[in-house]
């Protein structure tokens, strides 16, 4: 009855708990069934052989075979280049039935005066059969895959798009969803925290009135219970409406198939969200309940509007420990694993620790703050704010903390995310020395000539490269190369992929690139050798290491240069002959001194618009459109997540002013009396408001400039170029709107007084 009681009349209190958790509950209602989508995607019929019922289609793994623990386990990677069906199991496939062929053609471009064919060779990818699935698999053996019933989509060209546009929906989801959770218990702790600070009278009263610790805690839980079951109740509701709306800009922004849409029967991501709410609110009251349960008698008693014992030797120790463990963890990678502080993942849930640790130590840090920020604010009115913040500590960083979260998660994000795209551009651009790069058209199906130093179709690529050499003229260096993938085990137990490049001229590729080399030298690549980075586990020049191509082949190949790890985008350099499959999609051309750089841009688009196939642009306008950045997917999850951030902020700080500004009315009379006129008081609680929001930005962009110093000094041991990117935009946006809400919610909690 006394929790029914107090929960009548406190309504007013716990509305900030209330939004915040029934927020939180429809976001994670609504990721939770975007999840669910992703996790069972609806079922789409074969698009290439909707006809056949079997489909025979070329290898597409690489398995091999690893230690794990004391014995032997095979692990598999997706080859880069799958393997063909060739001529003979064609044959032998013909006899079982009518058989579709689906192919691959390598395009060449059109055919030149120097007579290079306009179409490569054909290659059979997969088939479709019309037989008996035991006969198609006794002929297959183990020499290619067979597909029946859903599993025909493998071979759709949509089917790797969409595989991998379900895991981008999934990594944005989840980010968003451990975000919210834990920006849901950051506001509801603090506001119950701070509830807690304002009901100490009527606690003291109640032990006053022979209530035990034990009682008061259980009513402040009760209060807790009843908040987080109606409000895990109406996140439910708006996250069923709010789903179809999320899978609408997911689609829209090119992040999840066409076809991504809500699950119809699935209850699962109502039950967690529910149950997570409810276990927000609870979480969120507990410290709060204990600290409730602790408050004597003698409360009731002190009317001194100085706070005393802000903070408890507990949460030194928790806000301590939290802060030695973020800034721990942080020196530990650097010192072991450098290039984990530039993956998203980490850089992503890192400022978690440190934001927490200053919450938690924001009443420490308060009255320093406040008198460095406060210290110019003049006359009276100024000394009254000044004074008023710094004694008004649990008021002061109630305020501040969600100005902190927001702050502090869009400076470490979107920062973050910044500093190494724009490192992984500069690494980009000092990595080639050309004029001009040569591309084949966006979205064209195959390249500029395919890469078999022992076929006809090899004969066409050199001759590709050799067209643009004429065309550039004598003066011109020009280098071919084609994206690929080499796969190595290391540590006996994995298989690694690493991106690749294979050069048609080791020579002319050295003259028109830059490569970040700490050891060896690069002219020495051969066909029996290989160029690494520090990344792999065996990295010294004149070492041996085995490996696999793209399409599958084990070789051996001698290391003989070593480049940088940088951001990981330094990957190793073969040959033509260890292309595995690759098709030239660049060609560099430098121009050599005295040469007229305008007469041969003329040329190669000449040649280009003629029909001789490819893409020109200057090495600025090809880096420029190709240059390292954000992904899309990742853009639209941090803006999810700010989003996510600001909202809890600005109700956060609402609830906050309103129940602080309302528990004023003794002292905002008393300054009445004293002479100060009614603008006078608006002033100085608005002015302690914002001082309250700039602590808040003071404490976050601390937390961030740790952050961004964490991974600018990983791309100093990475060698990777260093620089700090500093979304002093968003930042600006989030510190606008906590001062605007501020403004708003304290300007009319003290017009009504």
């Amino acid at each position: 009855m006394l929790t029914l009681s107090s929960l009548r009349t406190r309504w007013a209190a716990l509305l900030g708990s209330f939004v915040a958790v029934a927020l939180g509950v429809g976001v994670m209602a609504a990721m939770g069934l975007g999840l669910a989508a992703t996790l069972d995607p609806p079922a789409r019929a074969p698009e290439r052989f909707g006809s056949s019922p079997v489909v025979v289609a070329g290898l597409d793994r690489l398995t091999v075979e690893v230690r794990r623990g004391p014995g032997t386990a095979r692990v598999s990677q997706k080859l880069t280049y799958p393997h063909p069906v060739d001529e003979r199991l064609l044959a032998e496939l013909r006899e079982l039935g009518p058989v579709t062929p689906g192919a691959t053609e390598e395009e060449n471009g059109a055919g030149g005066g120097d007579g290079v064919a306009a179409r490569g060779a054909v290659q059979v990818d997969a088939v479709g059969v019309d037989a008996a699935v035991g006969d198609v698999r006794a002929v297959v053996g183990d020499r290619a895959r067979v597909l029946t019933g859903d599993a025909r989509r493998q071979v759709d060209p949509s089917y790797e798009r969409d595989a991998e546009a379900l895991v981008a929906v999934n990594s944005l989801l989840g980010t968003a969803g451990g975000v919210t959770t834990f920006v849901s218990v950051f506001v509801t702790a603090s506001t119950f925290a701070f509830v807690v600070a304002l009901r100490r009278r009527e606690f003291g009263l109640l032990r006053m009135a022979g209530a035990t610790p034990g009682q008061v805690r259980r009513l402040l839980l009760g209060e807790a219970l009843a908040v987080g079951v109606v409000a895990s109740g109406a996140g439910c509701a708006l996250g069923a409406g709010g789903a179809p709306l999320l899978v609408r800009e997911l689609v829209d922004g090119g992040v999840a198939p066409t076809w991504f849409a809500v699950p119809g029967a699935v209850v699962w991501p109502y039950h967690v969200a529910f149950w997570t709410g409810v276990s927000v609110a609870l979480a969120g009251a507990w410290v709060a309940a204990r600290r409730a349960g602790r408050i004597g008698p003698v409360e009731a008693l002190r009317e001194a509007s100085v706070d005393t014992g802000v903070l408890p030797l507990s949460r030194r120790v928790i806000g301590s420990a939290l802060l030695a463990g973020g800034l721990g963890l942080l020196a530990w990678k650097l010192g072991t694993d450098p290039a984990e502080l530039l993956k998203r993942k980490t850089y992503t849930t890192q400022p978690m620790l440190l934001i927490t640790a200053g919450a938690a130590l924001a009443p420490l840090l308060v009255r320093p703050v406040v008198r460095l920020v406060g210290a110019g604010l003049p006359g009276a009115a100024g000394l009254l704010i000044r004074e008023n913040a710094a004694t008004s500590v649990r008021r002061t960083a109630a305020v501040a903390a969600p100005v902190l979260v927001t702050v502090a998660l869009a400076g470490s994000l979107l920062g973050s995310a910044g500093t190494v795209a724009e490192a992984k551009g500069a690494e980009a651009q000092a990595r080639t020395r050309a004029d001009f790069v040569v591309t084949n058209p966006s979205g064209a199906s195959g390249a500029l000539g395919a890469f078999d130093a022992s076929s006809a179709a090899g004969e066409r690529s050199r001759a590709v490269v050799g067209r643009v050499g004429r065309v550039a003229g004598a003066g011109a260096t020009v280098a071919g190369s084609a994206s690929t993938a080499v796969y190595v085990v290391e540590e006996r137990s994995a298989l690694v992929r690493s991106d690749a490049r294979a050069v048609t001229d080791v020579a002319a590729f050295a003259s028109v690139s830059r490569l970040p080399v700490v050891a060896g030298d690069v002219r020495d690549l051969d066909d029996r050798s290989i160029v690494v980075n520090e990344e792999w586990e065996r990295h010294e020049v004149g070492q041996t290491v085995r490996v696999w191509l793209g399409d599958g082949r084990p070789v051996r190949l001698r290391i003989v240069a070593v480049l940088a790890q940088g951001t990981g985008d330094n990957g190793a350099y073969v040959t033509a002959a260890n292309a595995g499959g690759a098709v030239v999609d660049r060609v560099d051309v430098r121009v050599g001194s005295g040469v007229d750089r305008a007469g041969v841009a003329a040329a190669l688009e000449g040649a280009a618009s003629a029909g001789a196939g490819g893409t020109v642009r200057s090495a600025e306008e090809w880096l420029a459109a190709n240059r390292p950045g954000t992904k899309a997917h990742t853009r639209l999850g941090f803006l999810v997540v700010l989003g996510i951030a600001l909202v809890y902020a600005g109700i956060s700080l609402a609830g906050t002013l309103l129940m602080a500004t309302s528990a004023r009315g003794a002292e905002l009379r008393s300054l009445r009396l004293a002479g100060a006129t009614r603008g006078q008081v608006r002033v100085v609680v608005l002015g302690e408001a914002l001082v309250a929001v700039v602590v808040g930005v003071v404490l976050g962009v601390a937390v961030t400039a740790v952050n961004l110093a964490g991974v600018v000094v990983a791309l100093g041991v990475l060698s990777a170029p260093v620089g700090v990117m500093v979304p002093w935009g968003a930042v600006g946006g989030c510190v606008g709107v906590c001062g605007l809400v501020a403004v708003v919610a304290v300007g009319g909690a003290v017009g009504r007084r």
